[in-house]
């Protein structure tokens, strides 16, 4: 186990050295953030001034060390806009970005999954018709459309919860909803399909053959061996939320990561877009890798196989 860990911690290191490095070319391509810092009537003088002060005029190559050092010590720079620390700011927004993430992932479980059952153990009746209908439904609709008819239903029309900000349960229901229903109808359509395959193996049919209750063969045996595909598609789908939370928090008035990104992006606040996505990528990359030593830890056979992948 220690050498499977050992070689997803080598590709995880990898792949967050890719994606700082991918961060540092793009914000170097998308100009030069020193004109961003003066007002319309600075001279050049002044320009030359900033990029002295922020270190934007030594080589790129001498940028790139010191930001690759800054990042390790977990040093994000300061916000152009607003003179604060971005780590500060980041700390002070992903709590509500994982609070959101949580409850969606809640829904998508428990929505997913009972949909996804259902739909398996009435294969071609109307239940699996109706699963499948809302599956689909829910893999269509995109996000802003499916949040602003919850708004115009639930808030505006109905006056059941409130429509924007961030609070108690209330607040974090629709937001839940939105963003959790979309990976529901992935893990529904999963579950079905996983749970039909595991339902036509010869120990299901033992076990029903032996005299075992329906709700011991399907709890007990057939879902267990079932859940892998869908554990990794729920770890991925975590990860997923902690960075598509963007439009619902906008839409939501979340005051989460993805609408601080959206706030940099339309100031052009170039470190905390930058550091918004260093963040963003290294808690993906953790999530994935719990789920890798999770599903290692669970199926031997992955183990085994690792240094042949």
């Amino acid at each position: 186990m220690s050498g499977y860990l050992l070689r997803r911690l080598v590709l995880s290191s990898v792949a967050m050295l890719g994606v700082i490095t991918i961060v540092f070319i793009l914000l170097h391509a998308s100009g030069d953030p020193a004109s961003l810092l003066v007002t319309q009537d600075a001279t050049q003088q002044d320009i030359e001034r900033i990029r002295r002060v922020y270190g934007l005029d030594r080589p790129l190559s001498v940028q790139y060390a010191r930001f690759i050092e800054r990042v390790a010590r977990g040093d994000l720079g300061y916000s152009y806009r607003q003179g604060l620390p971005v780590t500060e700011l980041i700390v002070d927004r992903i709590g509500a970005t994982f609070e959101v993430a949580l409850a969606s992932l809640a829904v998508a479980i428990v929505l997913g999954l009972t949909l996804g059952v259902a739909a398996a153990l009435r294969r071609g009746s109307g239940v699996d018709t109706t699963a499948m209908t809302i599956a689909l439904l829910g893999t269509s609709m995109p996000s802003f459309w499916f949040g602003l008819l919850l708004i115009i239903v639930f808030g505006v029309k109905l006056r059941w919860l409130p429509v924007s900000g961030y609070g108690g349960l209330d607040h974090l229901v629709m937001p839940a909803l939105v963003l959790g229903g979309f990976y529901a109808a992935q893990v529904s359509r999963l579950t079905r399909t996983s749970l039909l395959e595991v339902l036509a193996q010869d120990y299901i049919r033992t076990g029903r053959a032996k005299g075992l209750r329906p709700r011991t063969v399907v709890l007990r045996h057939a879902l267990r061996n079932a859940a892998l595909p869908i554990l990794t598609v729920l770890g991925l789908s975590f990860g997923q939320m902690l960075g598509g939370a963007i439009v619902v928090e906008s839409i939501f008035a979340w005051p989460g990561m993805g609408r601080l990104a959206v706030q940099a992006v339309l100031g052009r606040d170039f470190p905390v877009v930058q550091g918004v996505t260093i963040v963003g990528a290294a808690v993906f990359l953790a999530v994935n890798l719990a789920v890798d030593l999770i599903y290692g830890w669970v199926d031997p056979r992955l183990r085994s196989a690792a240094p042949r992948a």
